[in-house]
């Protein structure tokens, strides 16, 4: 299968819920709204005819309080078929949370885990959302635009 019947049948399962649709740039890249992913998400994976069998990696993007959006972007690859392709979805920064996919794709467990630890976004429904690079109790998340770092931790002086 190639691209662009991938595009025509995201496009006819889920019409107006797929927003934008990139063919030029490689990997070829979706848009989704981020209500849809658990539903888009399954399709990709078990459709015959797609087949996206391998999560490659999850990304998670602070656009910073200008902009006052956040980015999830997956990357996906179809190993009989030889494909790759990104999903976007982009949401508001003031409400970080998307639905986990770690039930579909058993690798979003850390990749998950990872983004809410620097970044704070949370991954509704994932079964063991903590942090899994900084301490337990550490404050803020540091990849977040507008963080401010800690200047001790437990007493100790944190020099960046």
């Amino acid at each position: 299968m190639n691209a662009g019947l991938i595009f025509d049948l995201l496009k006819a399962s889920f019409g107006q819920k797929v927003l934008q649709i990139d063919l030029n740039d490689q990997p070829q890249s979706i848009e989704i709204m981020a209500q849809e992913n658990r539903e888009l998400f399954t399709l990709l994976r078990d459709d015959d005819r797609l087949y996206f069998d391998m999560l490659s990696s999850i990304t998670g993007i602070d656009n910073g309080p200008e902009v006052n959006t956040m980015e999830v972007i997956y990357n996906l690859y179809s190993i009989p078929f030889d494909l790759h392709l990104m999903v976007k979805i982009r949401f508001d920064r003031e409400t970080p949370l998307i639905p986990t996919v770690s039930d579909i794709w058993k690798t979003a467990n850390w990749h998950e885990r990872e983004i809410f630890d620097l970044l704070g976004i949370r991954f509704e429904g994932h079964p063991d959302l903590r942090r899994i690079l900084l301490p337990s109790d550490w404050e803020g998340h540091p990849l977040r635009k507008d963080d401010i770092l800690q200047e001790r931790y437990h007493g100790i002086k944190v020099d960046y």
